[in-house]
């Protein structure tokens, strides 16, 4: 009778027991696969994914990527081209370019690749044109270095921003502030002040460096204002033209590397550091992608000068170079006018968040609210009446 009575108590509790676990047990299927599908819309389409990289890599995570980035790829492009003896600039960055194409095969084989907005969204010629000013850019400025000196480059890498000014307004007519005009002048004499003692003129360098301002100014702004209109990644939007960049610089490659590039001793120092700064340069054109669609044309450039002030005032302050007191004191000055420039970018960008969120609370408070909770009918008179009796 014991026996009985245990069985039963057993079997009504455990199939309560049961019961419950088994709703739970559905419940949290049921909320990891609404979860797991959220996630994979949000990673799978292209409005999600620009949400997760805006959400990730805002304009100080990208600036410091970049930054990073840039210095590293020029400490490796100074072994390839310096002690290596590669002289081949456009078939080093036909390298890296080719590189980064396998590597974003290799994340869209994955399905980590984020997804590109639809083919009506943005034009092929579109897509063909930042390809094509991409592989002008990127080509013409390492020849540009090859033949010039730092300081030259650097004064042509200046003329970069006014152009990007004046073509920002012609195309879109973007206005720049007057405080913002004042600050990138500073920033300008600054950065010219401080290179003008590496100053040397070659002919055919010269060309190649006003060939290349027009491209790199172009690139910039494209890149930029088909990530902040459209909604185009970064990694997406470099699986879309790195084939076109890679086309145009093989067309480059005969006219302006020398030959010999089939005879470069490819020994195992050599190839390991080539293949490290092909990773740099998948890195490079990743994180200025990031700080293009985080910023604006004007500020990557700005970021440029940026990092030769801090190389030169690294140098210095670290390594006991001597550039001298007047690049010294050019440099100093071209960092407090980047320091102005910033601290307004920053301001407006305060102003603009402020009326954006000023229009959203006069649109919600515009509509008719509604009392919750509270009843619209008329009370009923005799329960009323009844109830204060």
């Amino acid at each position: 009778m014991d026996m009985g009575i245990l069985d039963f108590l057993i079997g009504r509790d455990a199939r309560k027991f049961i019961k419950r676990k088994d709703s739970d047990a559905g419940e949290a299927g049921r909320a990891l696969e609404e979860l797991r599908s959220s996630l994979y819309n949000e990673l799978r389409t292209s409005e999600g994914a620009k949400r997760q990289q805006q959400r990730l890599c805002g304009p100080t995570v990208a600036m410091t990527f970049n930054f990073l980035v840039a210095v590293g790829i020029i400490m490796a492009n100074k072994l390839v081209m310096g002690k290596i003896g590669f002289n081949f600039p456009i078939f080093l960055t036909l390298i890296h370019y080719f590189s980064s194409w396998v590597l974003l095969a290799i994340f869209k084989a994955l399905s980590l690749l984020p997804t590109s907005p639809p083919a009506k969204s943005t034009p092929f010629s579109s897509l063909f044109s930042l390809g094509t000013v991409m592989a002008l850019s990127t080509g013409l400025a390492n020849v540009s270095l090859k033949h010039n000196s730092v300081g030259f480059y650097q004064m042509a890498k200046i003329s970069v921003t006014p152009t990007i000014v004046l073509a920002e307004f012609l195309l879109f007519r973007k206005m720049v502030s007057f405080n913002k005009v004042i600050a990138l002048s500073i920033v300008s004499v600054g950065v010219a002040v401080a290179t003008v003692t590496d100053l040397e003129f070659n002919f055919f360098g010269a060309c190649i460096s006003l060939a290349w301002i027009i491209p790199s100014a172009m690139n910039k702004i494209l890149w930029s204002n088909m990530q902040q209109k459209g909604n185009w990644t970064a990694l997406a939007l470099m699986w879309k033209t790195t084939p076109v960049t890679i086309f145009f610089l093989l067309v480059l490659m005969p006219w302006l590397d020398p030959p010999g590039v089939l005879s470069f001793n490819w020994d195992l120092t050599s190839t390991s550091v080539i293949i490290i700064s092909a990773g740099l340069g998948f890195l490079l054109q990743w994180s200025g992608a990031l700080a293009l669609g985080a910023t604006s044309a004007t500020s990557h450039v700005v970021l440029g000068q940026f990092k030769t002030c801090v190389i030169m005032l690294g140098g210095y302050l670290i390594f006991n170079s001597d550039p001298g007191l007047m690049s010294i004191c050019g440099a100093t000055v071209a960092l407090c006018g980047m320091a102005v420039y910033t601290s307004l970018n920053l301001r407006e960008s305060k102003e603009s968040s402020s009326k954006q969120l000023a229009k959203q609370l006069d649109s919600s408070s515009s509509k008719p609210k509604t009392s919750v909770g509270v009843s619209t009918e008329k009370p009923d008179v005799k329960s009323t009446t009844t109830s204060t009796v």
